[in-house]
Order: structure tokens, then C-alpha cells, then sequence
């Protein structure tokens, strides 16, 4: 299943560097929104990302994570399971080689998940070679929120940087600090590369 990125075109190559903030909000629609797809594929002479890209990208992420705690409501493990496959497979780069991926709650010796055997145990769960992993995307989230501090993009390389709130079915809010990186694959697909998640520091 595939979610076909919203309102993406390819501009001319060069820098675009955008501070203002955008929010939006990702709710599942339907049964064919699982998984976020790849970006349409960009000619060998336009191979620039866009910030329309980028934010659908993100937004489709958000409606992804909708998507597997709904699966997995409705039809348990092995269905949330297949979903969490299709998104990893369509939107992050592991066919590329490793993605820096930090989710939000992770310790050592896993804290950080380079393969797509680490990515999907991390969402899922179920994976004797992860132990302490209970499936984050199976925790009931409904909404998902993404808010960017900044978004840069230079070529076929993009990195954001903000926040990202969550919401799950009894109306608790959670809220991380979140930075993504974008690459464009060979096909011209947008892919992440790097997804670094961690809580807000408290002071404390």
C-alpha cells in the first residue's frame, strides 16, 4: 500500500532555505493511506527537492503512524506488522545502505537503528534480538502534529528540524523534538536518511 506524496513538483536545482514554522495535523482517512510513498520520480536534470516535498513527506509519515496503531487495533499484530513493513519500505532509505535512526525511546545497546530489522522491531515490537521494544506504533495514536523549526535543502538533500506532537485515544498529548534528512534515491524517490527523535528537555 502505498500514499502518494501531496502537492510534490521538482524545481530548478539550487538552495531554498525556509525559518517559518509550519504545522499541520495527520489523521488516517482510509484503508489505502497505510504507508507514505515515494516522491514522483524526478528527471536525471531535476534532482532538487522541494519544501512541498518535505512537508508532504512529513505528513505522510505522521498519517503512517495513524495508520499501524489503527491496523493493529483492528486486526491485531500481523496486520499492524505488514503496514509497518510497507511504511519502512516506501519512505525510509535502508535499500541505500544504513539510516541514522534515533527513535525517541531507545537504550543502549540499541539506541540507535540502522537497519530495517532495528527500524521495524522499534515500531512493532516482537523481536527477541530487541527486548525492550513494545512496539511504539502500537500505542493507540490518532493525530500527529509536525511543527518545523526550520527546513533546509540544498540539491537533493533536505534536513528539518522542530517538533512533532501525538496524540492517542484517550486525548494524551505527547510532544518530541524531532530532526529528519531527506535524500532522493536513484529513481528520484524521496527516502529518509536520518531521523533522530528524543524528548524536550525539562530542566531537570
Amino acid at each position: 500500500m502505498k500514499l502518494k506524496l501531496l502537492g510534490a513538483a521538482l524545481l530548478a536545482s539550487g538552495l531554498v532555505f525556509s525559518t517559518q514554522a509550519h504545522a499541520y495535523t495527520a489523521c488516517p482517512s482510509a484503508p489505502s493511506a497505510a504507508a507514505p510513498a515515494t516522491a514522483p520520480a524526478a528527471t536525471p536534470a531535476a534532482r532538487t527537492i522541494t519544501e512541498a516535498q518535505v512537508l508532504a513527506a512529513q505528513k505522510a509519515w505522521g498519517r503512517a503512524l495513524v495508520q499501524i496503531s489503527s491496523d493493529f487495533a483492528s486486526g491485531g499484530l500481523a496486520r499492524a506488522t505488514a503496514t509497518a513493513s510497507a511504511v519502512i519500505d516506501a519512505a525510509y532509505g535502508y535499500q541505500m545502505g544504513p539510516v541514522l535512526f534515533k527513535p525517541t525511546l531507545t537504550t543502549a545497546p540499541h539506541t540507535f537503528r540502522t537497519t530495517r530489522e532495528g527500524a521495524l522491531a522499534y515500531f512493532v515490537g516482537n523481536n527477541p534480538a530487541f527486548p525492550n521494544d513494545r512496539g511504539f506504533a502500537l500505542k493507540g495514536w490518532t493525530h500527529v502534529e509536525v511543527r518545523n523549526a526550520a527546513v533546509l535543502i540544498h540539491g537533493d538533500v533536505a534536513k528539518t528540524m522542530g517538533n512533532v506532537t501525538l496524540t492517542n485515544r484517550d486525548g494524551s498529548r505527547t510532544t518530541v523534538d524531532k530532526t529528519w534528512g531527506f535524500r532522493l534515491d536513484p529513481q528520484g524517490n524521496l527516502r529518509i536518511v536520518l531521523h533522530h527523535s528524543s524528548l524536550p528537555f525539562t530542566g531537570s
